[in-house]
């Protein structure tokens, strides 16, 4: 995505029974700039949606209220999320301190649950860290996996944690493009589905654990960013297609499940920050035309959950707790074109 950045730090230390305090340590926390630093003051235009709402995203309220949000966006394990919201306004005071200087911030700090791998009540991610993941912030293509907040996630009861993937989408000899960032934690192994294709009778994993194929008990974080112009209504039209693509990889927004969707536009950026007093004018979209980016957002959420667990390896964490790796050898064989 055009001017947007993200940044990790992943922290992995430690093997053994649980010392809440000292690990061992599963986690990390994830950093996306929806601008470059400079502009970050500058709001973008947002929609959110909660298809289960178990779970946090700070900074909502704004979001539902004015349809924008400024600032960085953090994603981290649950006991976390303070952290990294207090964490990125002392980093703004540094980076860019006129943004806070004589006005308020919300930041957007969401989370999803790594107590199973991870010592979460030893609160490993610190202010540190979070100024670390914003300051080596990049754009163009990113790590996945078990790195920053998606360290110690699962899904599935397979190895996930971050994941991306986007579509160009044309219109009226315009090239706009939608990605999608998640933040995978989610899912009963019973239901897991590989394009299309029920995983569970021919998936053979004799070494997932009984604990591994407990209920569903995580979530998933989505933010879906694009550079195409875009109303809040309608950014909100496209965070409510995000469950769709999760759908489509077997989740079903079971009871204990947070999974909470943000869409943001970087377009627009003289209109979202307009001076008061004066006539606003906005670029978008008709919604007549949006469809296309319904496509790309459901297409992109399902690829970026599967990214996850492709691109990761067995971890095991706290007590010896093992979440197996998708096996890249069924998937091979069961669909070809994967290579």
């Amino acid at each position: 995505m055009p001017g947007v950045s993200v940044g990790y730090v992943s922290l992995i230390s430690g093997d053994g029974p649980l010392v809440a305090g000292k690990g061992p340590v599963r986690t990390g926390v994830t950093a996306i700039l929806p601008r470059p630093v400079a502009e970050l003051a500058t709001p973008v235009y947002a929609g959110i949606f909660s298809a289960n709402g178990n779970g946090e995203l700070t900074g909502s309220h704004l979001i539902e209220e004015i349809g924008a949000f400024n600032f960085p966006i953090t994603i981290t394990n649950t006991h976390s999320c303070g952290v990294t919201r207090d964490g990125t306004l002392r980093w703004l005071n540094k980076a860019l301190p006129k943004a806070v200087e004589s006005a308020w911030g919300l930041p957007v700090a969401a989370e999803t649950y790594d107590g199973f791998l991870n010592d979460i009540n030893g609160h490993h991610v610190t202010f540190e860290h979070v100024s670390q993941a914003l300051d080596t912030a990049a754009s163009g293509p990113i790590e996945e996996g078990s790195v920053g907040g998606g360290t110690g996630m699962v899904a599935f009861g397979l190895k996930a944690g971050s994941g991306t993937a986007s579509r160009l989408v044309d219109w009226q000899g315009q090239r706009f493009t939608v990605g999608v960032f998640v933040q995978a934690n989610f899912g009963n192994c019973k239901n897991f589905t590989v394009r299309g294709l029920p995983a569970a009778p021919t998936l053979s994993q004799p070494e997932l654990v009984e604990k591994t194929l407990r209920a569903e008990k995580g979530s998933i974080i989505a933010i879906v960013a694009t550079d195409a112009p875009l109303l809040p209504h309608q950014l909100k039209r496209l965070a409510r297609r995000v469950p769709l693509g999760v759908a489509m990889t077997g989740g079903l927004g079971y009871h204990s499940s947070g999974d909470i969707f943000l869409a943001f536009s970087t377009a627009n950026a003289e209109a979202a920050t307009a001076e008061a007093g004066k006539l606003c004018r906005a670029d978008f979209i008709p919604d007549s035309d949006i469809d296309p980016f319904f496509d790309a957002v459901v297409q992109a959420t399902e690829e970026a959950i599967l990214n996850s667990l492709v691109a990761n390896d067995d971890m095991t964490g706290r007590d010896g707790n093992l979440v197996p790796a998708l096996p890249k050898e069924w998937l091979e064989r069961t669909f070809p074109a994967a290579r």
